[in-house]
């Protein structure tokens, strides 16, 4: 059984804004009943045609999927259009509590809806990436999901996928018959290889406190997800001057190879931080 949090279950029994928009302004539909999870998201603006000031949501899913659903338009009602566009699909998750890895295709199923909605609204093409569409941006990657190398690179470069299970559980790409795994894999390389290269050079003077902002931001980012996928976390525990204390957590605790993975940390802080960072392990109990 998922590990759900509170507000997960409580979006789930208790969904707010269910139900259609007569007179909408804006209207999203994603997914499709093939694929098991289908969404169609109704906005409606003010006078102005810029504010939204009512949401609703009709959807076929899971429990993750109806939750994720009445997270969204409960984090959009009062925002503008593009205020809205910012809204991502890790902030559905966290609006919730977080969900688990192998849910997180419905809050990225939403931010779809959203983008599609305004996107008609505005008269601009309608990102499209499979689920029935008859058109799709890019090359079909997964025939069974029609999920298209475009949406993909999408999803990979801004949750920061390293693992094919993950982008499975981000996409239901390779879920089915496992035929694209081999795609997914040479697409996560090649979205790394261009992060990496359009990786920022570190900054030559910080000020303490915006030291402590990038570690906390290089832990967050570019660490943490790499031992996730690995089933393994850490904690920042303290930072005092040049030192950062980490605990490892779940996999990676006790783990015999924890020493190495420390200097990876003290390494990745180094080259994206300072070089004269030096990284503590300890039980941060």
């Amino acid at each position: 059984m998922w590990d759900y949090t509170d507000k997960v279950k409580e979006h789930f029994m208790n969904p707010r804004n269910v139900g259609e928009i007569v007179d909408a302004d804006a209207i999203g539909e994603v997914g499709s009943l093939a694929c098991g999870d289908a969404l169609k998201l109704y906005l409606k603006l003010d006078d102005n045609k810029e504010l939204i000031v009512d949401a609703k949501f009709q959807t076929f899913g899971c429990g993750s999927a109806i939750a994720s659903s009445s997270a969204l338009t409960e984090m959009i009602k009062g925002k503008t259009l593009d205020e809205a566009l910012a809204v991502t699909n890790q902030e559905i998750a966290d609006f919730l509590g977080g969900l688990p890895e192998e849910k997180m295709h419905c809050s990225v199923m939403g931010q779809e809806a959203l983008e599609a909605a305004i996107a008609k609204y505005r008269g601009a093409p309608v990102p499209t990436h499979g689920h029935g569409h008859e058109e799709q941006e890019g090359e079909i990657v997964c025939k069974c999901f029609g999920l298209t190398d475009g949406f993909l690179r999408k999803v990979i470069a801004s949750n920061k996928l390293h693992t094919a299970e993950q982008v499975t559980h981000f996409t239901k790409a390779g879920g089915a018959c496992g035929g694209c795994i081999p795609k997914i894999k040479e697409i996560i390389a090649e979205v790394l290889g261009e992060q990496k290269e359009e990786a920022p050079k570190r900054p030559e003077k910080l000020t303490n406190l915006r030291k402590m902002q990038l570690i906390q931001e290089v832990l967050e980012n570019e660490v943490r997800p790499q031992l996730w996928a690995d089933g393994g976390d850490l904690e920042l525990v303290d930072i005092a001057g040049n030192v950062v204390q980490i605990a490892f957590r779940k996999a990676c605790a006790g783990c015999a190879s924890s020493g190495y993975t420390a200097k990876f940390v003290e390494q990745k802080l180094r080259d994206m931080v300072s070089t004269d960072i030096i990284v503590e392990e300890v039980d941060g109990q």
